[in-house]
């Protein structure tokens, strides 16, 4: 079965220095793609945690997957950032058919046990400071909402375009930390709420949820030997709905790479087809 093929599209993806962000923007340049990706690390300037992946690297692996890859420093935050990324964009591409909100700060400064005020995973909420809260909620969702209201403009004008939210799905129930899973929990929202507001204009909004990745981080850990799967599965689950006609089936939905693995018939990067992953269940 020949792969996805967006020849000629082009396509933003926040937060992709590393991780899951990283193998989206991969799996986007595997089916052709121009790729524009964004974060706030890079070889010319900070680097977030002093962390050695960059903007510049991920747009390599762009090119080297076949597609064009082209990288923009923006602090996703920022709301005036934000803005002028897509301004950038526009004038230089003329129009953006997908964007993909892959950012996520929450997990900055966790060692595998603790995060950087003393509380591990899933410390009840009332003997935890609420201060880092915060941090999850601009790492996630704001992050979220400020990209989407800078590219809806173009997206409404064109009536066409696809906005993916990366999260994970809260359908399950609680996902055992207060603090994720609020955060998740409201990216899932946005993209519902997101979806209803652009659909009358042409314009598909959904979820995209991957399993426990095998991220830089996560290997830094020693956590590999738990992880389901590689950045490089949600990358293919995103191409894959980028690439598909009927994809406004899908609006409003949260959507499991392992599920559109096997309705779409991709692979992870070993050729295997990772079942859903659930907190809770594999480590």
């Amino acid at each position: 079965m020949s792969g996805p093929d967006l020849t000629g599209r082009v396509c933003l993806v926040a937060g992709a220095s590393r991780g899951v962000g990283r193998g989206i923007a991969r799996g986007l340049g595997e089916a052709g793609a121009t790729v524009i990706v964004t974060a706030r690390s890079s070889e010319t300037g900070p680097r977030t945690e002093m962390r050695p992946e960059a903007i510049e690297d991920t747009a390599r692996e762009v090119d080297a997957a076949g597609g064009e890859g082209h990288h923009y420093l923006c602090d996703h935050q920022s709301e005036r950032a934000v803005d002028e990324l897509v301004r950038w964009t526009l004038r230089r591409f003329g129009r953006i058919d997908v964007a993909v909100s892959s950012v996520w700060g929450g997990n900055e400064g966790y060692d595998g046990a603790r995060y950087p005020d003393g509380a591990g995973w899933g410390t009840p909420f009332w003997r935890r400071s609420a201060e880092p809260y915060l941090g999850f909620l601009q790492t996630g969702p704001l992050a979220a909402l400020l990209l989407a209201r800078a590219v809806a403009p173009a997206m409404v004008s064109a009536r066409s375009g696809l906005l993916a939210l990366v999260s994970f799905d809260t359908a399950d129930g609680y996902l055992g930390d207060v603090f994720y899973d609020s955060a998740k929990a409201a990216t899932n929202r946005l993209a519902l709420a997101f979806a209803a507001e652009l659909a009358p204009h042409g314009v598909t909004v959904l979820g995209l949820s991957p399993g426990f990745v095998a991220t830089e981080r996560v290997r830094d850990l020693g956590q590999a030997g738990l992880a389901t799967e590689s950045p490089l599965y949600a990358g293919r689950a995103l191409a894959a709905l980028a690439a598909d006609p009927e994809v406004a089936a899908h609006r409003g939905a949260v959507l499991h790479a392992a599920d559109l693995a096997r309705r779409y018939g991709f692979t992870d990067a070993d050729g295997t087809q990772p079942e859903r992953f659930r907190i809770g269940e594999g480590g």
